[in-house]
């Protein structure tokens, strides 16, 4: 599988594909509040406790800053960190709104995560990771969800992009509590994040951590089927699983979709371990886009440069082998940008190689303006002002 990471290999996190594996909680909340929690004896698995009461299974915890020092000035010293609620609230307002999401085969089956982002009096969305769901695609198996309250209920497909690793569900169950939007964009590195799901089938599994870098160029799946993602990294303990549930910021507002985690020394996702602290999360600005597509229309579209890339170059940058063609030019030809340019920067954002070309491409909307900086066949540097086409995605 292949991973913009070098040797650390990105795998899908669905639930059915380690053996032997553990989910384990990871990471502390920044600020004041002391939040208790259970941990399981056997998988440690963090549950949060409204009561402070643990069974025999569990072990209580204290989370956060155990502090019991009142500042002698309030006023002077209150902060933005104080202002946010517990993790237990948190956990209060999301939860209901986080699904479990069960794929029968008849060679077996696949547990992920969704969370509901839309829903009338009749009928829910949800959105949940392609790979997830992928399976059932096309009839070959079914799809159901469980809820919070345990109701399990039977789930189609509305559409799919594997470009994106995102799909949407619909289950034919209305009013039910919805997740509040965050903005991804306005994500820093060291903001307090929460990752909702159901680790190993571990349903109800909150972790929670920091955003540990941005615009993490990172490819996902099999050649010819890869998805890119311009991922939000996170130290979150994210496992097999907790794809396509919650990454919240420390509001409880929805900021990225849980997709894949790192592993060490293979690139087979069949033999990952658990976390290790490097997760990685689809923006929620991007995965809107593609669910608002798929809900009114039951497919998403992307943008398009209009280039092909070398795939035999490996020096710094990406390469443009030729230009696409067709009877209307495409967005590079418009530009004027020429084949064996090379990209190494896209809106200012050093370019390495051709996935990190890709993956700041698709992380626009189609039809956005953006600058290209090439080198050019004859040399020295020139910046392109294009305007990304659009073509239906896969």
């Amino acid at each position: 599988m292949k991973s913009s990471l070098g040797k650390i290999a990105i795998g899908f996190v669905l639930g059915s594909v380690v053996a032997g594996g553990v989910a384990t909680a990871a990471g502390t909340f920044s600020g004041s509040n002391v939040v208790k929690a259970c941990v399981d004896n056997k998988t440690n698995a963090i549950y949060a406790t409204s009561t402070g009461v643990c069974p025999a299974t569990r072990t209580l915890v204290t989370l956060g800053n155990q502090s019991t020092t009142t500042p002698t000035n309030t006023t002077a010293t209150a902060s933005a960190a104080t202002d946010l609620p517990s993790i237990k609230s948190v956990v209060a307002k999301v939860s209901p709104a986080v699904v479990t999401v069960n794929v029968t085969t008849s060679s077996g089956g696949d547990t992920g995560s969704g969370s509901i982002l839309k829903s009338n009096s009749s009928t829910s969305w949800i959105i949940t990771n392609n790979h997830v769901i992928d399976a059932a695609a096309g009839g070959a198996g079914t799809i159901s969800v469980e809820l919070d309250n345990g109701d399990d209920v039977d789930a189609t497909i509305v559409g799919r992009d594997t470009n994106y690793d995102l799909a949407v569900l619909k289950i034919n169950r209305g009013n039910l509590p919805v997740l509040a939007l965050g903005d991804s964009s306005s994500l820093a590195i060291g903001d307090s994040v929460i990752a909702f799901g159901s680790p190993l089938g571990l349903d109800h599994t909150v972790t929670a951590g920091i955003v540990s870098s941005l615009n993490r160029p990172v490819t996902t799946g099999t050649t010819g089927t890869e998805s890119y993602v311009d991922a939000i990294q996170t130290d979150a303990a994210i496992n097999p699983g907790n794809s396509g549930g919650a990454l919240t910021d420390a509001m409880g507002r929805i900021v990225g979709v849980n997709s894949a985690i790192a592993s060490l020394g293979s690139s087979s996702v069949s033999s990952q371990s658990g976390s290790i602290g490097l997760g990685f999360a689809i923006p929620i600005n991007e995965a809107m886009r593609v669910f608002n597509e798929i809900v009114a229309t039951g497919h998403s579209t992307r943008p398009v440069l209009g280039v092909y890339f070398d795939n035999t170059y490996t020096g710094k940058g990406a390469k443009i082998l030729k230009l696409t063609t067709g009877a209307t030019p495409d967005a590079a030809e418009k530009a004027g940008i020429v084949a064996g340019s090379i990209i190494t920067a896209i809106d200012g954002t050093k370019i390495t190689d051709q996935v990190s070309a890709i993956v700041k491409i698709r992380s626009y909307a189609p039809g956005a303006t953006v600058s290209v900086t090439v080198t050019l066949p004859s040399g020295g540097s020139k910046s392109y002002t294009v305007v990304l086409g659009s073509a239906v995605s896969n």
